[in-house]
């Protein structure tokens, strides 16, 4: 939204966003407060041609604060990956820093990233969600938590780790504009999963990724069982069209969702047929409920607050969704 020259700048920050009214001025304020120069930073956001007040906001922040360079463009296609696309193309900066409107950057986000890259650690580096509810609500509480616990998110180092060290993947990611380029940008076919595989091309080409916990964004989540229930879902279903390019980058956590279901699915179906089916189905939705409820009561007690008894509901939404959408990707035509 500046005419400025910018040959200077050093730093291009590319968001995707559609509809993000309630949270993108504060995404842009903490761009702004960035312990990084200002001048060297442009904001570009490829807006998916919201119909909420996303475009008022983002114009009222950068007539307040003309400092911060913002620039939006027309996101036609609508999807995450042709929004990074987009926005990397149209980047000045030598480096690109993939951000999300859902989150909010810590202060040296950029800093520390940047440092990361001129030292050549690793050609993508990230670092951890600090996950919070997208809400006040008991739901969005426990939603939160349960995204954020290895239950929910297995080995996931950047939502439960606090260890620096190379891994598979980051969320959004920091990299060089000529490095994103020649690993070739982001699968446009995948809406989901789409940073998982590019950074599985990156690793495939001889790149490294690497995390680092001083690097730390906040990320609010969904807010009730309906969207998360549709965010995991995709999840899921675009897993498997992922593992589909690059089977070998399969992990046990995400093995783990769809071979449950099938387990309740198969022997729900037996149950009809041999009371011994029934049994192990029983015996194994008891097991995982006591599970869910153990985790459950210890952070309702850690925390002094009953609200996080709803982890079990979302735990078993993040399971079935993810492990359904898997299951119904395998049998659906490639989109």
């Amino acid at each position: 939204m500046s005419n400025e020259n910018n040959s200077h700048i050093k730093v291009s920050v590319i968001i995707p966003c559609f509809n993000e009214e309630k949270t993108i001025q504060l995404l842009l304020n903490a761009l702004l407060n960035q312990k990084f120069p200002t001048n060297l930073i442009e904001v570009i956001v490829a807006d998916a041609v919201s119909t909420d007040k996303t475009r008022e906001k983002i114009y009222e922040f950068s007539t307040e604060n003309p400092q911060l360079l913002i620039r939006v463009l027309d996101n036609l296609k609508k999807t995450i990956p042709a929004a990074v696309n987009l926005a990397a193309k149209a980047a000045v900066g030598k480096y690109l820093v993939r951000m999300d409107a859902h989150s909010v950057p810590d202060g040296n986000y950029i800093k520390n990233s940047i440092a990361l890259l001129e030292q050549k650690i690793a050609q993508n580096v990230g670092g951890v969600w600090e996950i919070h509810p997208g809400n006040p609500s008991c739901i969005a509480k426990a939603i939160a938590k349960a995204a954020a616990h290895p239950l929910g998110a297995g080995d996931a180092g950047y939502r439960i780790s606090s260890k620096a060290g190379f891994v598979d993947t980051v969320p959004f990611g920091a990299f060089s504009k000529k490095d994103f380029f020649q690993i070739g940008g982001f699968n446009e076919r995948l809406l989901s999963n789409e940073d998982y595989e590019f950074n599985t091309r990156l690793r495939l080409n001889g790149g490294k990724i690497y995390l680092d916990p001083s690097i730390r964004s906040k990320y609010y989540a969904r807010a009730n069982l309906r969207e998360l229930g549709k965010q995991y879902w995709r999840y899921g279903y675009w897993k498997y069209k992922m593992l589909k390019i690059f089977p070998q980058s399969l992990r046990w956590r995400q093995a783990i969702p769809p071979l449950f279901v099938l387990f309740f699915f198969m022997f729900g179906l037996l149950a009809f047929f041999t009371p011994i089916a029934l049994i192990i189905m029983g015996g194994g939705a008891g097991l995982y409920l006591l599970a869910l409820l153990i985790t459950s009561v210890y952070e309702s007690i850690n925390k002094k607050d009953c609200c996080y008894m709803k982890m079990i509901i979302a735990f078993a939404t993040i399971h079935f969704c993810w492990g359904s959408g898997f299951i119904y990707s395998i049998f659906k035509k490639a989109a």
